[in-house]
C-alpha cells in the first residue's frame, strides 16, 4: 500500500472536557512536530473529531519514531479517497487482489462517521463481495489471514492494514515536573511510568554506573530532560530536597520494589517520607519481578 498519511489515535485525550481536550491535542501535536523536526523529517499535521492526521512522503521513518511518543495508543498508515459507495468498493478490490487469493481468508472492517446514505454494514457486504468475487478467497470474520480496515469519516475514507500500538498515557508537559531519583535500572521503569502520564522529569543520578543506561532511555523516549549528577553521601537527602525546589517539582519519584528485600525497602521508603519535603511515589511497589522484568525489556532497557 502506498501510504500517504498516518492516522493517530489517542484514548484517555478524548476524555476530557473540551477545554482540556483541546489543549492536550495541541501539546501531542506540538510534541510530535518538535521530534519529527529534530529527526528532519517534513510534515503537514491535521486534527478532525478525535483523530490526528500526519501527511507526508517519509510515512516509513516515521512509523518507528511513533512508536516512542507519549500521549497516542495507536496509530495506522494510511491511504485516503473520497467518500463514495462506488469508489469505495472499488479500491477494497484494488487493494486486496494481490494480498489474497482463493486459499486466504479475508475480514473488511469497516466503521463510519458522519450521515451517509449508506450504513458501515452495507459497504462491509458490497465490497466484500466484490472481493470475494475478484480473488475467490473467503470471508472470515474471526480468524482472517488478512484484514483491512475502511474508516469512513463524512467526506474522506480512509484504509489501512494495521494498528500499530503507541505508549498511550498522556502528552509529555501536560502535567507538572517531577524529580526521578535513578539509581537502577527498576528507577528509570518507575521514572517511565510518571512521565507516561504527561510528567516531565529532572533525572538525579546517584549512582554513575547509570549514566549511559539512562542517556540511551531518554534518547530513545525522545526526552529532552536535564540530568544532574549527585553522590549518595550522609546529606543525600538535603540535596534531593534543594533540587527539587530550585527546579519547581511537585513530587518525587524512586524505584522501590518490595519483591528484592522488603524489611530494607520499607525502611527507605520511612526514610524518604520523613525527610522530603515533596510527595515521593512508588509507582513500581506492587510490581514483582517478572513484572518488572518484562516491562524493562518493552521499553528498551536490558536487565
Amino acid at each position: 500500500m502506498n501510504y500517504e498519511l498516518i492516522i493517530i489515535r489517542y484514548a484517555e485525550i478524548g476524555l476530557k472536557a473540551k477545554y482540556t481536550r483541546k489543549k492536550f491535542e495541541n501539546t501531542l501535536i506540538e510534541n510530535i512536530k518538535k521530534v519529527l523536526k529534530q529527526k528532519k523529517i517534513e510534515i503537514e499535521i491535521k486534527k478532525h473529531k478525535g483523530r490526528i492526521y500526519i501527511y507526508s512522503d517519509q510515512i516509513k521513518k516515521i512509523i518507528p519514531i511513533l512508536k516512542s511518543i507519549f500521549g497516542m495508543v495507536s496509530f495506522s498508515p494510511a491511504i485516503k479517497i473520497k467518500t463514495d459507495k462506488t469508489k469505495i468498493t472499488e479500491k477494497a478490490v484494488e487493494l486486496t487482489k494481490n494480498k489474497i487469493s482463493k486459499k486466504d481468508k479475508f475480514a473488511l472492517r469497516v466503521t463510519r462517521d458522519g450521515k451517509h446514505s449508506f450504513t458501515s454494514q452495507d459497504i462491509a457486504i458490497v465490497a466484500g463481495d466484490a472481493v470475494v468475487k475478484k480473488t475467490s478467497a473467503k470471508v472470515d470474520l474471526t480468524k482472517p489471514d488478512y484484514e483491512l480496515f475502511i474508516e469512513i469519516r463524512n467526506n474522506d475514507t480512509f484504509f489501512y492494514e494495521e494498528k500499530i500500538p503507541a505508549p498511550g498515557g498522556l502528552p509529555i508537559h501536560t502535567q507538572g515536573k517531577v524529580l526521578a531519583i535513578i539509581d537502577t535500572k527498576d528507577s528509570i521503569l518507575a521514572a517511565w511510568y510518571i512521565i507516561r502520564r504527561g510528567c516531565s522529569a529532572i533525572f538525579v543520578i546517584s549512582d554513575k554506573k547509570m549514566e549511559k543506561t539512562l542517556e540511551k532511555f531518554i534518547k530513545k523516549w525522545f526526552l529532552n530532560f536535564s540530568i544532574i549528577t549527585t553522590d549518595n553521601t550522609n546529606n543525600f537527602n538535603d540535596k534531593i530536597n534543594k533540587i527539587a525546589i530550585e527546579k519547581n517539582c511537585k513530587a518525587i519519584i524512586t524505584g522501590h520494589t518490595l519483591y528484592k528485600n522488603k524489611e530494607k525497602t520499607l525502611k527507605e521508603i520511612k526514610n524518604y517520607k520523613k525527610n522530603m519535603n515533596l510527595p515521593v511515589i512508588h509507582p513500581l511497589i506492587a510490581f514483582n519481578k517478572d513484572e518488572i522484568n518484562k516491562k524493562l525489556e518493552e521499553i528498551g532497557i536490558k536487565k
